[in-house]
């Protein structure tokens, strides 16, 4: 029987994808439920699985294409038998013929490229390399056409010298051809969807929000003496670290409270108040910036939302967070002091009206009851829509943020 490979049925939100590395090829084997290719999304990276064990009759669509809900990929057929298997059993005597003597096809197969795309083979085969030369990053050991890229940009090491011909025989030298030295070449490198739609999402921002950003200062000993005191009890009661998210997300959550319109965001001519706190959390991943969403935060407790951070996290490096996981939001707090920033001015996701930048904590001087004392501050930055957020309303916002984490005993008895 046939079965066909198709595109799932992608939301409202995300209308066609690409495709990525094919983990299977025509002839190879098949377990149900196993990923035979990748789609990438707008959002995220889709697993395509096998809806039936069986083995790939046919491909329609290599690498790179675009495809959209319910596309035929290929398909599978459940009563075939793998033709690899047969093809690794050749005759003894088909095993003893010169490697000179062999075609194209079988010095491809020997080459070990079996988890290489199409596209990626055929690359292989224009530069005459071996799969086995080539260092691996992709899903289950798979040549991505960035390995290939990358392995042709090292040296290579110089081929040994051939016997020489008898002069007779010898072809006549070709003229000496230039090498490009000093690395000064280019490559160009077609943009994923997930960093063109970012681009689009944040020119969107640029282009209709009224964005303005407001600054202020934290001293941090207070929760940070906080922690040291309780993150052995947390650890060992909630099984998680307590770690800054918990904090930052909880004092912007009862801001939120005190002040719903940087909770609000703008829909045509109206403005639409959110009775929930849905908050986004930026994290970085090899793809590019991902914002997944914590849910209903106003009812999570320290413990709940750094489980959720930290398990967002992990699969946001993986690629295995769900669309749904990064659609809506009401507010976003991003964290650039994980990689030094000391401060800058982040843009907005839309349609939210407000984002919270954290920043890298030092050492400085600062003033405490008349004495000049060294604390860890913060810098904190808040870029709202003017549109529908006042300038007292944000700095207000910012400054309650402020006095709930340098008295972290304020959240727990709201004042």
């Amino acid at each position: 029987m046939q079965v066909e490979i198709k595109v799932p049925v992608l939301p409202e939100s995300v209308s066609e994808g690409t495709l990525g590395d094919w983990h299977k090829q025509v002839g190879d084997s098949v377990a149900a439920e196993e990923n035979i290719v990748d789609l990438e999304t707008d959002k995220v990276v889709l697993e395509i699985v096998a809806s039936a064990a069986g083995v790939i009759e046919s491909i329609a669509f290599e690498s790179g294409a675009t495809v959209k809900t319910d596309d035929v990929l290929g398909v599978i057929n459940t009563e075939a038998t793998a033709s690899a298997p047969a093809a690794a059993e050749a005759a003894p005597a088909e095993a003893a013929a010169p490697a000179a003597a062999a075609p194209a096809e079988a010095v491809e197969a020997a080459s070990g490229d079996g988890k290489a795309s199409p596209a990626v083979r055929k690359l292989l085969h224009e530069h005459n390399l071996r799969a086995e030369d080539i260092q691996a990053t992709g899903k289950k050991g798979a040549i991505t056409k960035a390995d290939v890229e990358r392995h042709l940009q090292q040296p290579q090491p110089a081929a040994a010298p051939e016997p020489a011909a008898p002069a007779a025989a010898r072809p006549p030298t070709p003229p000496p051809q230039r090498i490009p030295q000093g690395g000064r070449n280019d490559r160009r490198v077609p943009m994923s969807r997930l960093r063109a739609k970012i681009a689009e999402r944040l020119k969107q921002a640029q282009n209709t929000a009224a964005m303005l950003t407001t600054f202020n200062e934290v001293n941090l000993k207070p929760m940070m003496d906080t922690r040291a005191q309780y993150k052995d009890a947390f650890e060992q009661t909630h099984g998680v670290k307590l770690g800054m998210m918990s904090f930052f997300t909880s004092a912007a959550v009862e801001a939120l409270k005190r002040f719903p319109a940087v909770n609000a965001s703008i829909d045509g001519d109206d403005i639409v108040y959110h009775d929930y706190f849905d908050i986004g959390i930026a994290v970085s991943s090899d793809r590019g910036l991902v914002v997944p969403i914590l849910r209903d935060v106003d009812q999570m407790s320290y413990a709940d939302i750094e489980q959720s951070i930290r398990d967002m996290g992990l699969r946001a490096r993986d690629g295995k967070l769900g669309i749904e996981e990064l659609t809506g939001g009401t507010f976003s707090i991003t964290n650039g002091g994980i990689f030094g920033s000391m401060l800058s001015t982040p843009i907005l996701n839309p349609p939210q009206s407000a984002i919270l930048g954290m920043h890298s904590i030092q050492q400085r001087p600062v003033v405490v009851e008349g004495e000049i004392v060294v604390r860890p501050m913060m810098y904190l930055a808040l870029t709202y829509d003017h549109r529908i957020i006042d300038g007292k309303e944000a700095v207000q916002f910012l400054v309650t943020i402020k006095n709930l984490l340098e008295d972290p005993a304020r959240m727990l008895l709201q004042v």
